[in-house]
């Protein structure tokens, strides 16, 4: 008995739908869990740690910066999401906590004007005597120039955009990374909502608190030899 055709072509529309089904389970595995296994911050130490996120100009475009903190919050780290012209109340609110042994660790990334605020911001913590572990820029609006450092800077910007590489000033101490994504699929706009940028700043997180066990980098002091450096790293690819 020859097959029927209807049968035939029914059976091969089910078989391909049941492939779609299985890839988008796939798809939608991934996009729930896009970084790969790595070893999380220990409870203690993301307890006492603290993310300050700054968005940029009129707290609207800058919401990649609430995917990142809500990621970081699923992992058990606080964070503060806040408009950039908050960072000097910030880093009081900072600065009380640490003196008060509450926080150990305090991290911070911006992203456009926010971005241009950290430099501000870390030097205000500096002059309270509180270290900055890790900052993080996502393209910076205008010229910055670094006069006190974090313990790691990186500054993720848009060469051919209107991002800026960040400046060190004599004397910097801790370490500066100008980063350069230029042909990577990203914009001024989309660079805080990028997958690829949001991994690499939630790794560079984990990995500044499973750092914070070892002591801190003194506060940055006046005539202190330079020790900033530059480095370009392979651009993301969007997702």
């Amino acid at each position: 008995m020859r097959p029927n055709g209807r049968h035939t072509a029914g059976a091969s529309r089910l078989s391909a739908l049941r492939v779609w089904a299985v890839g988008l389970v796939l798809l939608s595995a991934v996009a729930i869990n896009p970084t790969p296994a790595r070893a999380a911050p220990s409870q203690a130490a993301a307890a006492t740690t603290h993310v300050y996120l700054l968005r940029g100009v009129l707290n609207i475009f800058s919401l990649g910066l609430d995917t990142i903190g809500a990621r970081l919050q699923a992992q058990g780290i606080p964070v503060t999401v806040a408009n950039f012209v908050s960072w000097s109340s910030l880093a009081d609110e900072a600065a009380t906590a640490y003196k008060a042994g509450r926080l150990k660790t305090i991290i911070l990334v911006g992203h456009s004007s926010g971005a241009t605020a950290l430099p501000d911001m870390i030097a205000k913590l500096n002059q309270l005597g509180v270290p900055v572990k890790l900052a993080i820029g996502l393209d910076s609006v205008f010229k910055t120039k670094l006069s006190t450092g974090a313990e790691r800077y990186i500054n993720i910007y848009i060469g051919d955009g209107p991002g800026e590489p960040v400046r060190a000033a004599a004397g910097l101490r801790g370490k500066l990374d100008n980063v350069d994504v230029r042909g990577s699929g990203v914009g001024h706009i989309s660079i805080d909502k990028n997958e690829a940028i949001q991994r690499r700043v939630i790794a560079e997180i984990d990995a500044a608190i499973m750092r914070s066990r070892a002591p801190a980098l003194p506060v940055a002091e006046r005539g202190a030899p330079g020790q900033a450096r530059a480095a370009a790293a392979t651009a993301p690819a969007r997702n």
